[in-house]
């Protein structure tokens, strides 16, 4: 793309308004400014699109939504299933509001219903919709726990699962076929609401969410009666979060919850996180600062759109809260849910249990006789294994779900991963496990010495704009092409490169295929059970 020109059109055409064309001005002298907003268009990635707030084809605003809308539209009108309509929701980020009324509204010109919530709702909420609403898409308005300058659009099909191959490409297409922004059709939201197509729902929807999760509680008894003890910090981190969490821990008996009261409140400008991540320990300091205040057994936060959680729990030997990785605190919930499961004779012998990454969940799932899978990055993976199996007479029935990126899914209900109900769990464990006189910490080492010591960590390289795409292209190149014969201390034993579809044992020197999708990662198999993955996020810088 020739950024100049584009700038230069952004600048002049009477497609665009006087706002835009007056931020645009205020660059002109900003040649690296420019560029970055205008190198590329936003392309949808894992999620759809996501991208920095602000002017320009590489930049979340009601140009770029509008023409990702029409193109899904478009795509949606060819498939003639339109009148059953699509779901949409939104979170904390500035212009939230904005873009999914605007969603909703393009949608709408295009003939084709929407149900809209009345305020900010969590992403599973919204999955949860689409399937209990019947609608052939969703669409989630969020840029989950990415910077405050960032948002993004989560398009979502019929099963409640994001979108995947071949569909996420067939929209694509749609998008790119528009050229002029001209083609985006509008309606009032009046006439919109005269004709029954902008439909506003809410606590209907809410109640039917809750219910459902609180029938996935397994031990309903012993959390009333622990749950007049257990202490639970939690912070929504100024996102979607607060209201379903508060709701169905008070629902399901917990009696004290403490709210981190300067993080309760949403707001798209994080005043007080440099970035709403829960994999991030500096999102912790004030949780885990009333934590000490009030003794608390459990520090609990979600991400702004509160499909992921991060945890830390009291170590009652030491005093110290201990953090988990997101494959530790899926790990403590799937052991806890599979055991009392199979104690209540309700686990399905054609379980199935499906993972991104982690060794210590094979023998889990192998110790519970479940059939198990690993998937590429991306909990829509997770969602296309439960479809499969789902088409087939006698497919395996999904029991959980979960990748390292601290999200998990409890039960086939939604098809995205589901903070709150991990928030449920963890604290349904909690109780069960204090029934019992343990800690969560305690269990957890019990898990490593049931199943053996697996040790984890993550590394993000952060790159930003034209320049760091390019560097994070080169870098990906350069690993590709020098295979090392070590990684750390430990020899690498295989490599496979899941873009060319190539595994190689550098041990017989034989080579095969993957098998897996196309995707841009690379995986090398170490001694001593130990393993390495390299990839760009999909989503993030």
């Amino acid at each position: 793309m020739d950024y100049l020109k584009e700038y230069k059109k952004w600048c002049e055409s009477d497609e665009f308004d006087e706002a835009t064309k007056e931020e645009l001005l205020k660059i002109k002298d900003d040649e690296k400014e420019i560029e970055d907003r205008f190198y590329k268009e936003l392309e949808f990635g894992t999620a759809g699109l996501r991208g920095v707030i602000g002017a320009g084809t590489n930049r979340m605003n009601k140009y770029i939504v509008g023409k990702a809308t029409q193109g899904l539209a478009n795509y949606i009108l060819k498939r003639g299933t339109g009148n059953k309509g699509v779901a949409i929701s939104f979170d904390s980020r500035r212009m939230s509001p904005e873009f999914s009324t605007q969603t909703a509204l393009v949608l709408n010109a295009n003939g084709i219903k929407t149900y809209i919530f009345d305020h900010l709702r969590p992403v599973p909420e919204l999955s949860f919709a689409v399937r209990e609403l019947g609608c052939t898409a969703g669409i989630m308005i969020t840029a989950s726990h990415n910077k405050p300058k960032y948002n993004g659009y989560k398009v979502y099909w019929d099963d409640g699962s994001q979108i995947i191959a071949p569909v996420d490409k067939d929209i694509m297409s749609e998008v790119q076929a528009i050229t002029d922004y001209k083609a985006i059709k509008e309606i009032s939201i009046e006439e919109a609401k005269e004709k029954g197509l902008y439909n506003v729902i809410g606590k209907e929807i809410d109640d039917k969410y809750i219910n459902e999760l609180k029938s996935r509680v397994l031990n309903p008894e012993i959390v009333r009666e622990q749950g007049e003890k257990l202490k639970v910090v939690y912070t929504p981190l100024h996102g979607a979060g607060n209201e379903m969490v508060q709701r169905i821990l008070k629902e399901i008996g917990l009696q004290n919850v403490y709210v981190v009261p300067e993080q309760e409140k949403p707001d798209g400008n994080f005043p007080t996180v440099d970035y709403p991540n829960p994999e991030a320990k500096e999102a912790f300091k004030m949780a885990l600062d009333l934590a000490k205040k009030v003794d608390a057994d459990i520090v609990l936060a979600n991400d702004p759109d509160a499909d992921r959680l991060g945890i830390y729990a009291k170590d009652s030997k030491t005093g110290e809260y201990m953090d988990y990785t997101g494959n530790m605190s899926a790990l403590l919930i799937a052991e806890y849910r599979l055991s009392q499961m199979k104690e209540k004779g309700i686990l399905p012998e054609n379980g199935m249990f499906v993972i991104v990454s982690s060794n210590l969940a094979k023998a889990i799932a192998k110790e519970y006789k479940l059939d198990f899978r690993e998937v590429l990055t991306g909990f829509k993976n997770i969602g296309e294994q439960i479809k499969i199996e789902e088409q087939k007479p006698n497919g395996k029935k999904y029991v959980f779900g979960f990748e390292e990126s601290y999200g998990c899914l409890i039960g086939d209900y939604a098809r995205d991963k589901d903070g709150i109900s991990a928030v449920m769990s963890l604290c349904e464990a909690a109780c069960y496990y204090m029934s019992k006189n343990m800690t969560l910490w305690d269990q957890m080492i019990n898990i490593y010495e049931k199943y053996g010591y697996y040790k984890e960590g993550q590394v993000a390289i952060v790159l930003e704009g034209a320049e760091g795409a390019e560097k994070i292209k080169e870098m990906m190149e350069n690993m590709r092409n020098n295979l090392p014969e070590k990684i750390g201390k430990y020899k690498v034993l295989e490599f496979k490169d899941i873009k060319l579809d190539i595994v190689k044992n550098l041990v017989t020197g034989e080579t095969s295929k993957t098998g897996l999708p196309t995707s841009n990662v690379l995986y090398y198999e170490l001694e001593n059970d130990a393993w390495c993955c390299v990839r760009p996020s999909g989503t993030e810088p």
